[in-house]
């Protein structure tokens, strides 16, 4: 497992709940719900849990049997639902399905909850306990808070939508990502192009100074050498709509992807349909993850060369066909194999989509987005290069979609006239709301906008692909942080962080610890970006680059939820539509 942000959770996990209700030589049970259970799985195993003294995991939420001689650690979010299945567990002395309760809240508990708890049988709850962790570790240094509902709350145009309590509910969700990277960041947010970023930095400003607020000496904790930026997602829509070619965004944008679970077939037909997990247990995935698919097709000799000498194949020759037969005899080593056919299958899979449809449409793209060629010459007519994408009947409607807002975003905007057109040339006149509705996240569309777009980055220099001259703004965004370059009018602070930041920090540390390691994090000043409505995986990569190039700063990025291409045309087009409330939890009797 990689270390990172599952790891510092893991441990908080340990010391905070395992180890507080830890005595020699007992066992204890673990009852989870939803949230919890998504939150275990993400980062530990279930013999990490056996090692810490669980011999049972079960789902609050299920019917479960009495076991009268254990006791058991309820490690569950403050929900009505969840207290009142352990007010039920404890009801009565003849009732009771547990030798003792120790409850632990993945965060604060309101005090009508706490109440609740006392009508269980007296004595039975020993310990009773708010952890502060309401964020999934996703990667070692990406953080979801799952709520990808958010969306529609924060940016529908339909004013009987309360937007408040998703608000107050991301901030204190956020403000525990702090509390567990034992962080009290300087906070500061993008002033455009709406103002869902300047209400959420002050929310979260305020519950950190809550948070950090002591009951001794009431002074509150000190700023820590770290920063939160807090933006809106309409600060690049280029980056949320264009192919990327980089292996985890393609594949996730390509290729059917479910709950990060890829089904194919090895190239021997006869065998059974096969599943891979993409996630950090595999350290092939983490080593490829970002690279760009041309290197990692370049990869995929070397891959086989390596399982064949594993074999010791003294010509090192073995086609991915005739793996399964040969691995058989050798278990050791099977595993191993199953993750590199994986990622050959599915590095294959997105060749096969780019060979199809997608190269000519990615230079088109490119050209868009930039506003010039390969060559670096300025595009003069942006219709003449977006028309042949229109007329091609091999692009499916989303394609279209895609580069029809990439000319209005190159455009800055539109006329309604235009608008229409575009819509009857390419024959989407169902999905008109999937192009309309991005001004209501800030993003012009019609009419036009006068207002400059903000310069960017010169990366001329740079070595790079044909097909992926884009650079996410983001990445700009992190670099021009570090650089302390960001304008404070453009990015007005809610609070100062100390001086030794801002760049200038990670600069005299560079010149005065030369040999420090990646691990030593004490001397290395956190940098935590938060994207309201979703970010995309280009923008996870460029925080994982950036981290790369600059030892001193680490970069941990996160939002509401990961949006996919279509994801996110799917939550603009439905926008304008009434939001539906799926229930999250069943009670099995």
């Amino acid at each position: 497992m990689a270390a990172g942000l599952k790891h510092t959770v893991w441990q908080k996990i340990k010391t905070e709940v395992l180890d507080d209700c830890r005595r020699e030589g007992e066992w204890k049970i673990l009852l989870l719900d939803k949230f919890t259970t998504k939150l275990l799985t993400a980062c530990c195993k279930m013999t990490d849990l056996l090692q810490e003294g669980i011999t049972v995991v079960e789902d609050i939420y299920k019917e479960r049997q009495p076991v009268g001689d254990l006791k058991a650690i309820y490690f569950i979010s403050p929900n009505e639902m969840s207290v009142d299945l352990v007010v039920k567990d404890f009801k009565s002395k003849s009732s009771c399905k547990y030798k003792a309760a120790y409850i632990y809240f993945s965060d604060v508990c309101p005090n009508n909850l706490f109440d609740k708890l006392k009508s269980c049988q007296p004595k039975t709850i020993k310990r009773c306990k708010e952890v502060n962790i309401s964020f999934f570790p996703k990667e070692s240094q990406v953080f979801l808070l799952n709520v990808p509902e958010a969306f529609h709350q924060l940016y529908s145009p339909d004013k009987s939508v309360d937007k408040e309590p998703a608000m107050q509910s991301i901030a204190q969700q956020i403000v525990t990502l702090c509390a567990t990277l034992d962080e009290n960041p300087g906070v500061r947010y993008k002033r455009e192009p709406l103002d869902n970023a300047e209400d959420l930095a002050n929310l979260v400003e305020e519950k950190l100074v809550q948070y950090y607020q002591t009951d001794e000496r009431n002074q509150c904790k000190e700023k820590s050498q770290s920063q939160l930026l807090i933006l809106d997602r309409g600060f690049d829509p280029v980056s949320t709509v264009l192919h990327e070619l980089t292996f985890q965004a393609m594949i996730y944008d390509t290729l059917p992807i479910e709950d990060d679970v890829y089904k194919y077939k090895p190239d021997n037909a006869a065998v059974k349909e096969k599943e891979g997990r993409l996630d950090e247990s595999d350290e092939l995935w983490v080593k490829i993850r970002h690279r760009h698919i041309a290197d990692i097709l370049e990869e995929i000799p070397k891959l086989v060369k390596e399982i064949s000498s594993s074999k010791k194949e003294a010509e090192g020759k073995l086609s991915i066909s005739g793996l399964s037969n040969f691995m058989k005899k050798m278990p050791h080593i099977r595993k191993q194999v199953d993750k590199q056919t994986l990622h050959v299958n599915l590095a294959e899979d997105c060749m096969r989509k780019f060979k199809g449809t997608l190269e000519k449409l990615c230079k088109v793209e490119q050209d868009l987005a930039l506003g010039t060629d390969a060559d670096g010459q300025k595009v003069k007519e942006h219709m003449r290069v977006l028309l042949p994408v229109l007329l091609n009947k091999d692009y499916d409607n989303y394609d279209k979609i895609r580069a029809i807002l990439l000319y209005i975003f190159v455009e800055n905007g539109t006329t309604q006239e235009n608008l229409d057109r575009l819509i009857q040339h390419a024959k989407i006149e169902s999905d008109g709301d999937v192009l309309k509705n991005w001004k209501y996240i800030g993003v012009p569309v019609v009419p036009k906008s006068s207002q400059r777009k903000p310069s960017r980055r010169d990366r001329s220099r740079e070595e790079t692909f044909q097909l992926s001259r884009w650079t996410p703004v983001i990445k700009d965004i992190i670099e021009d942080n570090i650089e302390n370059k960001l304008d404070s009018r453009e990015w007005p602070y809610c609070s100062e962080c100390p001086a030794s930041w801002n760049g200038s920090g990670a600069v005299s540390a560079r010149q005065k610890h030369n040999t420090l390691t990646r691990d030593d994090r004490k001397t290395v000043s956190k940098l935590i970006i938060f994207v309201i409505g979703g970010i995309t995986y280009s923008e996870i990569r460029c925080a994982y680059e950036v981290s790369q190039a600059n030892k001193f700063v680490q970069v941990i990025i996160g939002s509401t939820h990961i949006i996919t291409p279509k994801k996110m045309l799917d939550d603009i087009k439905n926008l304008t539509k009434p939001h539906v409330t799926k229930e999250v939890f069943t009670i099995m009797e």
